[in-house]
């Protein structure tokens, strides 16, 4: 039977099995401590019979929607079998006091004591866990493939126009790197709708889904900036000082601070110059752009061009998603190596259903679920990678904890 106390002071994997080691005078004292979190630990000391009475509390009150033996059959409700009896016993009495609102279990655990709470928690941990998902009838999802990548293909058609890495060579056709996602994803759906006039980008548009548009806007920022390889004519100086007027929104050199504003850093010249007769005459549309564009003849057009494009681009303010590895050696940190968590009080992830794991992380990130350090974690996380992270965690196998004390000296 499992036993154990505050904080780990060896483990090891034997057998499949995760022993932990726990040396007992400071858990003690925890437990008989009243002004600290006494019982936090309580769980790990069940014994034969506290466990026995677990099983017939949760065959009674908790088998119906987790399972036989703790295996949940139905979608969004966890696996309870091998889970860390500490943390079971603290979850049991967050819903009990309405903390983590969910009526189902509130309902469930509303009449139970905190010792029937405790032999529940405790029953839970003793079982085998369940076996990793990619093993079961229902297969884990593959995963979302990484966007960065995705972008890049989806981006293979645009090369011909907007150069390689999106640095133009063609004058006349802008260069797509240094912008923000935002904008860019803006700009192309702007194309796609016709709101934006050229019939060949609304055509090369058309069949790309708004995932797509994502990923190519998130290749493209991910670029190493570079001025277009176009011709700038134009008197540079001249641009410089006409350029005031447009500092306040497109940043002093050309770089913005404004998702929704592009960068004219290094653009080419030719398409600056189109652009800005568009906003005077209101092909494009664009109130404030037509309003400072109306002043402009096409030789002060052709100026502020030049000097733009003579300015270096910066990459925006946009970072390079992580791999599913790498939010996996993350989360690894408190859950333990591959979700096998060797702390009592943090839950094991290893082979829990992912339609669960989703839930949970879409809880933490939208505060359903109160927990700064999990909201941190989880409100940096884009759809794919709830996707891929819950899929990761379904397939790893899952070891069951075994506490042990060590001898005495």
């Amino acid at each position: 039977m499992r036993q154990g106390v505050q904080i780990l002071s060896l483990f090891m994997l034997v057998a499949g099995a995760t022993i932990v080691g726990y040396a007992p005078g400071a858990a003690a004292q925890a437990v008989r401590d009243p002004a600290g979190k006494a019982d936090d630990l309580r769980a790990v000391y069940a014994t034969p019979q506290d466990v026995a009475e677990g099983k017939r509390l949760a065959d009674t009150s908790c088998a119906r929607c987790h399972g036989a033996n703790g295996i949940s059959t139905t979608k969004g409700v966890p696996h309870l079998a091998g889970q860390r009896p500490a943390y079971l016993h603290l979850e049991l009495r967050a819903y009990q006091s309405h903390d983590r609102g969910d009526k189902a279990m509130d309902g469930a655990v509303k009449f139970l004591s905190d010792d029937a709470l405790l032999k529940v928690a405790a029953y839970y941990a003793s079982l085998d866990p369940a076996p990793p998902e990619a093993t079961t009838a229902a297969k884990a999802a593959p995963a979302k493939p990484d966007p960065v990548q995705a972008g890049k293909a989806a981006a293979a058609g645009c090369a011909g126009c907007h150069g390689e890495a999106g640095v133009s060579k063609t004058p006349g056709m802008p260069s797509l790197i240094g912008l923000d996602p935002k904008y860019l994803v803006a700009a192309m759906k702007a194309y796609k709708s016709g709101q934006r006039k050229n019939e060949i980008m609304k055509t090369m548009l058309s069949a790309i889904t708004e995932v797509d548009l994502n990923n190519i806007a998130l290749y493209y920022a991910l670029q190493k900036p570079a001025r277009a390889q176009t011709p700038n004519p134009g008197d540079k100086a001249a641009g410089k000082a006409a350029a005031a007027a447009c500092a306040g929104c497109h940043g002093d050199k050309g770089v913005s601070g404004n998702p929704a504003t592009p960068s004219l850093a290094g653009q080419d010249a030719q398409y600056l110059g189109a652009a800005l007769r568009a906003y005077k005459d209101a092909s494009r549309s664009d109130a404030t752009m037509k309003a400072l564009a109306a002043a402009l003849d096409d030789n002060a057009m052709k100026n502020l061009a030049a000097f733009y494009a003579t300015l270096e681009p910066r990459p925006p303010n946009v970072r390079k998603p992580l791999t599913t590895a790498e939010w996996a050696q993350r989360c690894d940190r408190c859950h333990g190596i591959n979700g096998n968590s060797v702390d009592p009080r943090f839950p094991a992830l290893a082979a829990q259903r992912p339609d669960y794991l989703e839930k949970v992380l879409h809880a933490y990130r939208n505060g359903e679920r109160r927990n700064t350090s999990m909201a941190a974690m989880a409100s940096g996380l884009t759809e794919a990678e709830v996707e891929n992270l819950a899929a990761h965690y379904a397939r790893q196998k899952a070891r069951a904890v075994v506490y042990v004390m060590p001898p005495s000296k």
